[in-house]
């Protein structure tokens, strides 16, 4: 009796236990593959698996159920005919499995796309380039693809492009974040970008109407007020402009003019000795 009400109490219990937490911080460099725990738990074990071409999960041999938070995974990248594979861990205790978590990866190569951000109001600009072994080898046949959201939301969307991407109408004064990854025949190749994030800012400061229509009326009575004293006023503005100076009546009186010594150079002259009157000559 004692032993069947034991046994029950450890189904029971094990029924209303939940799954462990997933695996968090999960990256790849140089196929070697990381991951922090999800809690300060001792008896979690975790196994990876991977998957080729976006075809089935599979377990890595040499990572299952373990203790370590750490696996190289060269030997099974490998194994693809590119050198990529796309890679999940998974917690577990006592059986009971989290959810798994993809790693994605912080640093580009031949799997994985380099990729930057630039925002502007309204817009966010996923920089991405061409020049990688995958377009080189395989031209239209390789996209990019985009999983992009606001910052804390659950819902991604996803858009393939083969170059740069403007993300256009999206909410001044948010965080957005955006992973990309590369695709080879509608099929993903590789770990994806981890996910980056920029804050689209505001398009500035806004201006009250009513401040824009009181500058408007003062510029016009401004403009009216000088417009009227130049032409009306002219007479009055060119006194105003005159300097206060008069020439004192005295002024001739008092000045000393130089005396010219300038004297003519006495001419030749011929002397006339005869005057004959023109009457009396007729």
């Amino acid at each position: 009796m004692i032993l069947m009400l034991l046994l029950t109490q450890a189904f029971l219990s094990a029924l209303s236990e939940e799954p462990p937490p997933p695996p968090q911080h999960v990256h790849v460099k140089k196929w070697l593959l990381t991951w922090t725990p999800p809690t300060a738990e001792t008896d979690l074990t975790y196994t990876v698996q991977s998957s080729f071409h976006g075809g089935k999960w599979t377990d890595v041999p040499i990572c299952v159920h373990m203790a370590s938070t750490s696996c190289d995974v060269a030997l099974t990248a490998a194994e693809n005919e590119h050198g990529c594979v796309m890679l999940r861990v998974q917690a577990e205790r006592r059986g009971l499995k989290s959810t798994p978590v993809q790693a994605c990866s912080s640093q580009s190569d031949s799997c994985t796309p380099e990729v930057s951000l630039s925002a502007r109001p309204g817009f966010l600009t996923i920089h991405l380039s061409r020049n990688h072994s995958l377009a080189q080898n395989h031209a239209a046949h390789t996209v990019y693809r985009v999983h992009y959201s606001r910052e804390g939301d659950t819902t991604q969307l996803s858009e393939d492009s083969s170059s740069s991407l403007t993300l256009p109408q999206l909410e001044p004064g948010q965080r957005y974040c955006a992973q990309v990854e590369y695709i080879l025949h509608r099929w993903s190749v590789g770990p994806p970008s981890c996910s980056l994030c920029e804050l689209v800012p505001h398009s500035g400061t806004e201006v009250n109407p009513g401040v824009i229509v009181g500058v408007c009326i003062v510029l016009f009575l401004l403009m009216s007020g000088t417009a009227y004293v130049f032409i009306f006023q002219q007479r009055r503005i060119k006194q105003w402009l005159r300097p206060p100076y008069a020439i004192p009546e005295d002024f001739y009186c008092q000045r000393h003019f130089p005396i010219s010594t300038y004297s003519l150079t006495e001419e030749h002259l011929d002397v006339i000795t005869v005057v004959i009157p023109v009457e009396r000559r007729e």
